[in-house]
């Protein structure tokens, strides 16, 4: 069989193209630039970057907020708490989901539909924000680790982006491995999951975003300052700078800190807490668009 000839691009065609280049590269800059002006900017003497403009490059290179934030005790105790509220939240998370989403998934479960429409009722509704505190404070969660991952363990969202996907994982394979003698727990953990890695992926990184963001649990039920998030110590900085006082006294050298800008410790803030989610997403950003988009489509 001859192979067929590709036929040469058309004056409108490379037109097209040329144009259709120009666009995508635009909006490359439009994602990428503000990040990179964050990084430069933080990277800048605190009184050459007050003169505003776009930074391409560090105006007077400087490490100094870098050195006045990372000398302080606390924000390591916050960066280790931070990371242990993402990982063993993300886990336990991702675990429930998953015993949850796989007999709603199952068309021979009686009564799913039912269960499904009142988690789906949580989607629109909650009990407010004094219940849900007087109900941590009945479960003597104030001032402990497991107020981070427990109260929103499990997403509705999240757990019906599964179920679909679990759906769409052919029931042949089920019948076999229960033929072979397999139960539903071998079934689910051997075979199932091991299908619906995409998806996991992809959930595992909303809840990683989630709960590396979140702050308000913080603020509302841990008074502990050696349970304090990075989130709300960064918080503290930034209302500190501001007033030149408070948290700011913590570092090293208090006049070097004085001479930081507002904006510098906030740029230089927002780099520390986003670096890390830069670091996770490029090992998790393959599996995304599959594992939402089949995910997303009912089965």
């Amino acid at each position: 069989m001859a192979r067929s000839k590709l036929k040469p691009a058309t004056a409108g065609g490379r037109v097209g193209n040329i144009i259709i280049g120009i666009f995508l590269g635009l909006m490359v800059v439009i994602t990428i630039y503000p990040f990179w002006h964050v990084i430069m900017y933080s990277l800048s003497d605190s009184h050459a970057s007050m003169s505003g403009g776009i930074f391409l490059w560090p105006r007077d290179f400087s490490l100094l907020s870098y050195q006045q934030l990372l000398s302080t005790k606390q924000i390591y105790v916050c960066y280790r708490n931070s990371i242990l509220k993402t990982v063993v939240g993300t886990g336990i998370s991702l675990i429930l989901t998953a015993l949850t989403a796989y007999p709603l998934s199952l068309r021979r479960f009686k009564g799913r539909n039912f269960f499904c429409m009142m988690i789906f009722f949580t989607m629109l509704f909650n009990g407010g924000l004094i219940p849900t505190y007087l109900l941590i404070k009945d479960l003597h969660l104030l001032d402990s680790f497991w107020v981070y991952v427990l109260p929103g363990a499990m997403s509705a969202y999240n757990l019906f982006i599964l179920r679909n996907f679990f759906q769409s994982i052919p029931a042949s394979l089920e019948e076999s491995a229960h033929l072979d003698g397999a139960n539903p727990f071998q079934i689910l953990f051997k075979i199932v999951l091991p299908l619906s890695l995409p998806s996991l992926a992809a959930l595992a990184m909303f809840y990683g975003v989630g709960l590396w963001n979140g702050y308000m649990d913080n603020v509302l039920y841990v008074n502990n300052q050696d349970l304090q998030l990075l989130q709300n110590y960064l918080r503290q900085l930034i209302a500190a700078a501001g007033a030149k006082s408070g948290t700011m006294s913590e570092m090293s050298n208090i006049g070097a800190a004085a001479r930081l800008t507002e904006e510098t410790v906030k740029m230089t803030v927002i780099t520390v807490s986003v670096v890390p989610v830069l670091v996770v997403y490029p090992f998790l950003q393959k599996y995304y668009t599959k594992g939402v988009m089949v995910g997303s489509v009912k089965g």
